[in-house]
């Protein structure tokens, strides 16, 4: 399969051609889906094309026409959306047919095993770690991802649900891994802005210039408790270009601000897979350098800054000017590791002896240490009839 440098150029030379077509498939029209295409549809480019792609076509017929015609109010309806319905996740051919069917130039994951959940309200208040859920959130994944090769796809592909140790476990079983995963650090870095604006009288506070390389964990503690569970995340801040001084305990403190446990939530993540696509088309078309953060990017586990540069010939690489590429690495597997995660290797995730022991104790439900590859299908549905059902 072609390496992301190679989707890069392949979709900077598409955008030279102003009738050219881009085309986003979105896989799964749940709440993140749904915000996402509305998101998109904002845009009013005219060049944008958006297939939704799920097995309920008129559930989806539905979502699409309330977001075509609140676009429509607005003014703003420009692209076409496409609707390819009969997709069943479960099948890999229904799956390769729709991307063979439809060529588009971004893949972006947004489905869900168990949909209409969201899981960590199980697995905050009883085990404070979300890697328990690892298996759920690889298997369409999988099914997407192993499509993508059946049907020879250069698309740019982005991955919603748990990618820091997601794309990971892909990549180590010998399976195509999606290029970016979406969510956790972008839900985090703007309540440190939103902090950093006040405490600094900053104006704008896209002048503030935020590195962080940190997994789901820390997202979900610091948003929720305001603190680092005792870890010392690698957090850099700079406002034009200038290092800022600040106090990093307050700063986290900070962050703990009020926000909906329920599907409302989902606007955060569809934000993160629209800033990846935006971020991508914007640095290309401007021949500009552009920094995101990105879960599981490079396969790699935790999350990390990464850059677009469409300077010259399009390529990405993570951005390594703040911090190196190890010390990244070693703080997110701290981090991740008090998500559940001891390591993911050779298609093997392996929970830690502390998630395992949490959750006997809690469910009365004996955990697997560790999940091959090939059989994580079993481990899905211990989670759902052992953990989940029980707790709904």
């Amino acid at each position: 399969m072609k390496s992301l440098d190679q989707k890069l150029q392949i979709l900077q030379t598409k955008l030279q051609n102003p009738d050219s077509k881009i085309r986003i498939m979105i896989i799964g029209l749940g709440s993140v889906g749904s915000y996402l295409l509305d998101y998109l549809v904002s845009t009013a480019n005219p060049q944008l094309e958006i297939v939704v792609v799920g097995r309920n076509y008129d559930k989806m017929l539905s979502d699409v026409n309330i977001v075509k015609t609140a676009a429509a109010i607005r003014r703003q309806l420009r692209c076409d959306i496409r609707i390819e319905g009969g997709c069943n996740l479960e099948e890999i051919d229904s799956i390769a047919h729709a991307i063979r069917k439809w060529e588009p130039d971004f893949i972006i994951n947004s489905s869900r095993v168990y949909a209409g959940l969201k899981y960590g309200t199980i697995s905050w208040s009883h085990l404070r770690a979300y890697g328990i859920w690892t298996p759920l959130s690889v298997r369409f994944a999988r099914n997407i991802m192993l499509a993508y090769e059946q049907a020879g796809s250069a698309a740019i592909t982005i991955n919603t649900s748990y990618s820091d140790a997601v794309i990971p476990w892909l990549k180590s079983a010998g399976i195509t891994h999606f290029d970016f995963g979406s969510g956790n650090l972008n839900h985090l870095i703007p309540r440190m802005k939103f902090h950093i604006a006040q405490k600094f009288g900053i104006a704008n506070i896209n002048d503030i210039d935020i590195t962080l390389a940190v997994s789901h964990f820390h997202d979900v503690v610091i948003s929720k408790e305001g603190h680092a569970e005792g870890q010392d995340i690698l957090l850099d801040i700079k406002y034009q270009g200038q290092p800022l001084a600040f106090d990093k305990a307050e700063l986290l403190s900070a962050c703990k601000i009020a926000m909906p446990t329920d599907q409302k939530r989902n606007m955060m993540n569809a934000s993160s897979n629209f800033d990846i696509i935006h971020s991508i088309l914007t640095a290309l078309e401007t021949r500009s350098r552009i920094k995101i953060h990105t879960p599981g990017v490079d396969g790699e586990i935790g999350g990390y800054p990464f850059i677009i540069d469409g300077t010259g010939k399009a390529e990405g690489h993570i951005d390594e000017s703040v911090f190196t590429l190890e010390a990244m690495r070693a703080a997110n597997r701290k981090s991740i590791y008090l998500d559940g995660i001891l390591d993911v290797q050779q298609g093997e995730l392996q929970y830690t002896p502390e998630l395992v022991g949490k959750v006997a104790q809690e469910f009365g439900a004996e955990l697997p240490r560790s999940v091959v590859f090939e059989t994580l299908d079993a481990t899905c549905g211990f989670l759902v009839e052992r953990i989940i059902r029980p707790n709904i």
